[in-house]
């Protein structure tokens, strides 16, 4: 695994996910005040239950297997190379439903504080 990029470069996203088997992994890729971008990543049967950011606006994009993105009241498929916008306030989440790794990268707007 590697550290965190000195920006601005090239990077290849999956060089820095970070898989644990008790829990989702994370790794940030960059911090500022104005943006969070960071990865997700998920062995099978793992998730990131439904939580939601007050202030934030948030866009996963699957870089990497296949899973469902959780919503209140349904879950809408997915796979590498779709993407899910959730805006302020709307409850979202991540389950790797596949056979493989999922991974994702997530970038928050606003940056949290």
């Amino acid at each position: 695994m590697a550290g965190v990029p000195s920006h601005p470069c090239a990077i290849a996203p999956h060089e820095y996910a970070v898989y644990d088997d008790a829990k989702m992994g994370k790794a940030t890729l960059f911090a500022s005040p104005r943006m969070l971008v960071g990865l997700n990543c998920f062995l099978p049967g793992q998730e990131h239950s439904l939580h939601a950011h007050p202030g934030l606006d948030k866009l996963y994009l699957v870089l990497e297997g296949s899973g469902v993105f959780l919503l209140k009241g349904r879950e809408l498929p997915m796979q590498a190379g779709e993407l899910l916008i959730a805006p302020e306030g709307i409850p979202h989440g991540i389950r790797n439903t596949g056979q493989g790794k999922l991974l994702v990268l997530a970038v928050l707007a606003p940056g949290p504080s």
